[in-house]
């Protein structure tokens, strides 16, 4: 039960780190949803954070008029969230910044390939789906940076030092 609540209350940090700051890119929006993802990679469980990054994601693509989106954004993330799980391996006390920016570098070009090839499907046009590869690309590195320092920062604090 502990588990389920933890993995409802992250989707809802999803979401909102999602949601809220939305920059317009062909085919939707960069946002900063990806850093809180990374974040609950190094945190918690492997388990919540594949739900948080699964639901939380996709419960902004339908309040914010996205639902074509939905099925594919819990794949990518779902994929995304493991793949940046499995290069970290959080379960090290710490994992070395080589291996965080390895790790969200990897699952950053993942879901920028994703969403590219979903945006080419779902519009019937590479072109559209090309068209909204440099800003996927750009969110994905922006989000890695975010996460990096800011994992720093929370390795320094109680939450960090578990």
């Amino acid at each position: 039960m502990r588990e389920l609540c933890l993995a409802a209350v992250m989707a809802a940090v999803v979401f909102l780190a999602t949601f809220v700051p939305r920059i317009p890119i062909p085919l939707g929006y960069a946002h900063l949803g990806d850093a809180a993802i990374f974040l609950m990679v190094l945190f918690l469980g492997r388990r919540e954070t594949l739900i948080a990054a699964c639901f939380g994601s996709a419960l902004s693509d339908l309040l914010g008029g996205f639902p074509l989106w939905i099925v594919p954004t819990i794949i990518i993330k779902y994929f995304m969230a493991d793949i940046a799980w499995r290069v970290i391996r959080p379960d090290q006390r710490h994992a070395s910044l080589t291996r965080l920016v390895v790790g969200f570098l990897l699952a950053s070009a993942w879901m920028a390939a994703a969403y590219t090839l979903f945006g080419a499907m779902l519009y019937d046009s590479l072109a559209a789906g090309l068209a909204s590869a440099p800003g996927l690309i750009a969110e994905g590195v922006l989000n890695s940076a975010i996460a990096i320092v800011a994992a720093g920062i929370l390795q320094k604090t109680p939450l960090g030092r578990r």
